[in-house]
Order: C-alpha cells, then structure tokens, then sequence
C-alpha cells in the first residue's frame, strides 16, 4: 500500500516523519517567494503611492520609504533589546543611585531624544514636500491650468473654467502632461477628500471652502483616484477616472468640448423618442448641453465618452448605461438617483442608447 513510510518511535510506536528536510525548504521558499511576489504587486497599480507618475508623489513615496526605513530600524532595536533582557545572566549589583541613574538616562535616551531626533528629521524632509503641493507663484508669472473639482454624494463634478468657455464633465478629469495643475476642491454636502496617490498627496473637499493643491504628471497615462474622506454608504464607490495627455491633446479636447454641436429636441432620428423620455423624467436632474439644464445630478453632456459609470461602479460599455438605469438601486444602494420601475425595459433600453452616443 502506497503512502508516507513509517519509522518506529519510542515504545515501538509507528510515527510518520513527516516530508524530508529537502521539502520543507522548498515548501518555505516557495511560501517566502509569494510573499515577495505579492509584496512586489501591492507596490504599483493606479492606486499606489509607491508607484509615483509625478514630482509630487516622488516626494510622497520617498518620504514613506525614509520613515519605513527609519522606524525599522527603531523595531529591530527594541527587539533586540526586548531578547537581550531575557537572556539568563547575572546582575552586577548596583547601588541605588546608580540604578536611578541608569532609568533615567533610558529615560531620556529612549522616551525623548529617540523621539525628538525622529519627529525633527521627519519635519525637514515633509515640511518642504508638503510646500511643494501649495500652488504658489510660478517662475515668470506664468498661470497654471485651473480645474474646479466638487465632491457630491457619491460622484464628482469636474469644471474648466476658462475665457473661451467653461467645459463641464463628471467622475473623469483630464489634465495635461509635464504641466503643474492647481485643483481647486470642495465638498457639495459633506467633507470629501480629493486623492490621486499617483501624482500626490491628498486634501479635505469641505462644503463652503475651497482649497488647493498643485499636483503634476511625468509621462501620459491613466491614473485612479478615490474619495479619502468617509463620507456615507457608498463612500467606496467614489472613484474618479483621470486621465494625462499631452498638452496639444488636452487643448485639442478642451476645444472639442466646446464646440461640440448640443443636442437638439426637435432631430428626427431613431433616438428622438428617448429624448422626450429624457426630457419627461430626468431633464430636470440631468444636464445635456442643448436639451435640459438639470443641476441636481452629474452632467451628461459627455456620457458615452467616460470610462466608468456611477463613479468607477461599471465600465462603460454596450448596454452599461441602461443596466444602470435598471439596477442602479441594486448595484450601488442609497445614490439618491430614484427607481425607474414606472418605465418599460424597452424605454430604459432606448434611453441607455442614446446616452451612449453622446460625445463630445
């Protein structure tokens, strides 16, 4: 009969031995090799602040990894401390002064120099990391890109405010590459908090405030952000999509935005029926430049052309928009966008069409 062998123990017991040293070995660096591996994962992706995109964030990461360093450094010390107390010697004897002496400079050493020296070192290197965040005056008197950026329960408000004309968008933010940008942030009805770990560090959105933060991005991509402010239920489901893209490019998409023709009532397309369901029972939350002017929920002006719906809760693709429509309940509870039970599938389904189609 196949299996482990067994070897004789004490009392002419039979015990299994268990695998050989060999595969033990094996078996924990297999183990340590994951633990590195996942070690390894957990340092990128677009949430990660160990994987800066810009100079703000360098400073961000380099700071963690001085303070990770550092406080190791401290643990190993009070380990080895901790063990060698343990250790079976014998006390040479001493007075009691000398032992009073002895407490007080542990005291002193460990209780407030060690922390003393360690908060200084941290102020040199995050006072100025911080600073550079502060959109103060540009070498020149050049004026950074402004974007406005507005917290809501659970989506965000993106504006472009500009001569030319003000572009507004929701739960996706584009900005330009190897150019510092001031976001102006702000809360609509409780503190968000504003957070692209990528590019920087993060700050409170507060209703009736607005604060600012510079943030820039190295190279082109893709970037998430997410609200860092418990703010209700749904709090998780508060991600922003922001994308960087070279200046010409950015320009290129601020003038499409533009000029892109507004909506029309009166089209005598397929898609004329959902936009009098549209404008019927959702004008009066919803804008769509040309077509209603609702200011209650996200703008709609640009829906077809964003990544994700509901704030990063589904991705944008065929029939997204009208399962949002339907199960928006179900797949994000307690958003304050209302049921749609009163409407027909095939409605909802014509409506989520023609959302889709609208781009800039």
């Amino acid at each position: 009969m196949g299996g482990v062998p067994l070897s004789e123990g004490r009392g002419g017991r039979r015990v299994n031995p268990g695998p050989p040293r060999r595969a033990r070995l094996r078996g924990a660096g297999g183990g340590l090799t994951v633990a590195l591996a996942m070690g390894a994962a957990g340092c990128s992706g677009s949430h990660s602040i160990l994987d800066p995109a810009g100079p703000a964030a360098r400073d961000v990461a380099w700071l963690w990894w001085g303070m990770l360093a550092g406080f190791g450094l401290v643990f190993v010390a009070v380990v080895a401390l901790w063990l060698a107390a343990f250790r079976p010697r014998e006390r040479p004897s001493r007075s009691p002064e000398a032992e009073r002496r002895l407490g007080l400079r542990w005291i002193l050493g460990g209780g407030i120099l060690l922390p003393g020296v360690s908060i200084l070192i941290l102020l040199a290197f995050g006072v100025p990391a911080g600073q550079r965040l502060l959109p103060l005056p540009l070498p020149g008197g050049e004026s950074p890109q402004v974007i406005e950026v507005t917290g809501h329960q659970w989506w965000w408000e993106v504006r472009y405010p500009d001569e030319a004309g003000e572009v507004v968008t929701a739960n996706h933010l584009v900005m330009p590459v190897g150019e510092p940008v001031d976001f102006h942030v702000t809360g609509a009805d409780v503190i968000h908090a504003f957070w692209v770990p990528r590019l920087g560090g993060k700050i409170d959105m507060i209703p009736g405030r607005i604060n600012r933060i510079r943030l820039e991005a190295d190279a082109p991509g893709v970037f998430g952000a997410q609200c860092a402010e418990y703010c209700g239920v749904q709090h998780a489901h508060m991600q922003l999509h922001v994308e960087a893209v070279p200046p010409e490019e950015f320009e290129a998409w601020l003038a499409s935005r533009r000029e892109a023709e507004p909506e029309s009532p009166d089209s005598p397309d397929e898609h004329a029926s959902a936009r009098e369901t549209f404008a019927a029972h959702c004008a009066s939350c919803h804008r769509v430049a040309g077509l209603a002017e609702g200011g209650i929920g996200p703008d709609l002006t640009d829906l077809g052309a964003r990544a994700t719906l509901g704030a990063g809760t589904l991705a944008m693709e065929e029939g997204a928009v009208a399962r949002w429509l339907a199960e928006h309940q179900r797949l994000k509870p307690g958003n304050r966008m209302p049921a749609h039970d009163h409407l027909a599938p095939e409605v909802l389904d014509a409506l989520g069409a023609w959302l889709e189609t609208l781009r800039p």
